[in-house]
């Protein structure tokens, strides 16, 4: 059976079985058997770049992170309910990545719950039940967290209680007045909440932006729009789900690209290379008063095997030295793509910290997003062998966040790639 009737068959299965609310990646999906590092494999032996998933944030399947995994799982596999020293180790070894004011850690096993968890912990604490996102943001699909994830679509209803502000898009904002129109939008929301007899529990921000359009710079933007909701009564929640585990490059988490230190840090996918690990830190004076009220229980979450996960996780990064592996890389990488783009004027902009970059893809001088020629680069890319996808609210800019472990000969592999993809697309597309 050739790979194109493989897979039509399983799309079919696939659409049976798994309904229409699922959505595969690119007009060719992949049918993926194998990962090693930064590369997946398909059924048919094809090797692809992988520029995309930073939940395998080590490199896929990582031979100490697999290991890890297998070697507790074939000792003892329970909960939180009981006594175990790997939860206990971990918690203290990812606190002390943190400032010191986050004492506490919760573990959950994915990002929604974890934002989740924090936005309980959040009214709580306040008192207040208001929450200011992003225009476009994603912070997961539980319920109380997808009124509050616009990107998630049309169809999904805000919550009365949610107020959104214009992303720090640093692209058409001079960056000395990101900060100040940033913390502009956060007081007019505040003030919107006030005037609908509400006031706000928490600022929740992915900090770098990735589902709005990737906005990174220039570090310390943050803090106005901080200070504004703590002045309110709210707390600031820094989703690190992306961001985090040394992804910028500059520092281990991105809320410490701004010298903040928040109220509320939540964490997921990459934490456990793929396990379902994911949790939250928090201030142990934020903490009381939820904890006064209710009891906390997650049956998987911080079981053996996933903290065992999370510990091989930390080990890699730290005995690999993947921090200046970031560095390095994600600066050679948008090195080489300022370069193509002082060649070709469709690219806007180039953007990003460490290994998470994104490249705006615009159709005239006027900055209008070119939605349709980012579609067509990323198919494109996608047929010549290198993975990546579009964010944003028009889907015009490309984003960049591969494994950690990715190098520089990968790295000119992914913009030589590029290049060829626009070259194969005609300006006037």
């Amino acid at each position: 059976m050739s790979n194109d009737s493989r897979n039509e068959t399983l799309q079919a299965r696939r659409a049976r079985l798994l309904g229409p609310a699922y959505r595969l990646f690119y007009e060719e999906p992949l049918h993926i058997v194998r990962g090693e590092g930064a590369w997946l494999h398909d059924a048919d032996g094809r090797r692809y770049l992988d520029a995309y998933n930073n939940v395998a944030a080590v490199g896929h399947c990582h031979p100490h992170v697999v290991e890890a995994i297998a070697r507790q799982a074939a000792a003892l596999n329970t909960h939180t309910r009981y006594l175990h020293g790997a939860v206990l180790d971990y918690a203290e070894r990812l606190l002390t990545t943190m400032p010191a004011d986050l004492g506490h850690a919760m573990f959950t096993c994915t990002g929604s719950e974890a934002n989740d968890l924090a936005m309980r912990i959040a009214r709580a604490c306040t008192g207040n039940d208001g929450l200011i996102v992003t225009r476009f943001a994603y912070h997961g699909v539980t319920e109380s967290i997808a009124v509050a994830s616009p990107s998630l679509g049309q169809y999904i209803t805000l919550g009365q209680h949610v107020r959104t502000v214009p992303a720090p898009d640093s692209y058409r904002v001079p960056p000395e007045q990101l900060g100040v129109v940033f913390a502009d939008g956060v007081r007019a929301a505040i003030d919107d909440l006030r005037a609908h007899g509400m006031r706000p529990a928490a600022l929740l921000v992915d900090t770098v932006f990735s589902s709005d359009g990737i906005y990174t710079d220039p570090p310390g933007f943050l803090r106005d729009a901080v200070d504004a909701v703590r002045a309110a009564g709210g707390l600031f929640i820094a989703d690190e789900v992306q961001p985090g585990l040394g992804r910028t490059g500059e520092a281990f988490w991105g809320f410490q690209r701004h010298g903040l230190v928040p109220d509320i840090v939540t964490m997921g996918k990459p934490m456990g290379n793929g396990h379902p690990l994911a949790g939250l830190a928090v201030r142990p004076d934020v903490l009381a008063p939820f904890a006064r009220q209710c009891r906390y229980f997650n049956t998987f979450g911080g079981n053996p095997v996933s903290v065992a996960a999370g510990m091989a996780v930390l080990d890699v990064i730290e005995r690999e030295q993947l921090g200046a592996n970031v560095r390095k890389v994600g600066e050679h990488l948008r090195t080489r793509l300022r370069h193509l783009a002082a060649r070709d004027a469709r690219i806007g902009d180039v953007r990003g910290a460490g290994l998470f970059v994104g490249v705006e893809l615009v159709d005239d001088t006027r900055k209008t997003p070119a939605t349709a020629l980012a579609q067509r680069v990323v198919n494109t890319m996608r047929r010549q062998g290198v993975l990546l996808n579009a964010t944003g609210p028009h889907a015009n800019i490309l984003k960049i966040r591969p494994p950690m472990v990715f190098s520089e000969a990968q790295a000119d592999l992914l913009a030589d790639t590029l290049r060829t993809a626009l070259q194969a697309t005609p300006i006037t597309a």
